[in-house]
């Protein structure tokens, strides 16, 4: 029987890529989006079924499952990958959009989680990958409000991962580094600036510099990581998370290898080299 794979956040990036990735390797894809009329490519597959989802509707998450059981027969995996990064300041970004962020980047997650289980247990399988990131592992300045939704979105997962695999479920993240796509645009323009806050004018400066050269990099591209997707709901193990980058790969290593403060202090030499110096 063919397999049947459900997707959030289709519309770019990671999303599109891993739905035409999953297509091309003989799987029936539900790729899910807000806005499915402005959609060209997918819907062209003949094996993508193209639906509207927004993970803060619950209405419109429970339509999109029936809709794409009743166009397949079943699903077999759900990738979580709908998701933004809010970039600035922590007090420069205001409470709405610290709410906005967590309202997708976590409870819709939970939202699309919550609304398939049912579905899962009755065939007493599954698998649920999200998309989560380096930064739910390892943090920076200047992203502390999407690091505390990754953090959020791994302390879930993990927790999940044991409680389903009780239902045969399993519960998976895959972690990427920094990818050149469209959701790394979106989160450059979104970025919080309050020009009041001239205290940090000069770590502003510094942190733009360091993100530059860090930023230049990586290699890692979408199509890389629907590979690891794919080898992740595959790959029929209950391994809980997957890397994605060997930029985010080597800092995770360093992460490891440290006592904490002995981290914590590589990165503030990293970060800021000159800064506490003389």
């Amino acid at each position: 029987m063919e397999k049947s794979i459900f997707i959030t956040g289709a519309s770019s990036g990671i999303g599109k890529v891993t739905s035409l990735y999953f297509a091309q390797q003989g799987w029936n894809v539900i790729a899910t989006m807000r806005n499915p009329e402005k959609e060209t490519e997918l819907i062209k597959e003949p094996n993508i079924f193209v639906t509207k989802l927004e993970v803060t509707d619950p209405i419109s998450i429970q339509n999109a499952i029936e809709q794409g059981i009743e166009r397949f027969g079943q699903i077999d995996a759900l990738i979580n990958n709908a998701g933004y990064g809010q970039q600035g300041l922590f007090e420069a970004v205001s409470p709405e959009k610290i709410q906005a962020q967590f309202d997708v980047n976590v409870f819709g997650l939970m939202n699309v989680t919550r609304a398939i289980l049912p579905h899962f247990r009755s065939r007493k399988s599954g698998t649920i990958l999200n998309i989560s990131s380096g930064a739910g592992r390892l943090t920076t300045p200047l992203l502390s409000i999407y690091c505390a939704s990754k953090f959020a979105v791994e302390g879930f997962t993990e927790a999940l991962a044991y409680e389903l695999e009780s239902q045969n479920i399993k519960v998976k993240l895959v972690e990427p580094g920094f990818i050149a796509t469209p959701f790394n645009e979106k989160t450059t323009t979104s970025f919080a600036f309050d020009p009041s806050l001239t205290d940090y004018n000069t770590f502003n400066k510094e942190m733009g510099e360091f993100f530059k050269s860090f930023a230049g990099g990586n290699i890692f591209t979408a199509e890389d990581v629907a590979k690891v997707v794919f080898t992740a709901v595959t790959d029929n193990t209950y391994q809980l998370r997957y890397v994605a980058g060997t930029d985010i790969e080597q800092m995770i290593q360093v992460r490891n290898s440290k006592p904490d403060q002995e981290y914590v202090e590589f990165m503030r030499g990293l970060l800021r080299p000159n800064a506490f110096k003389g």
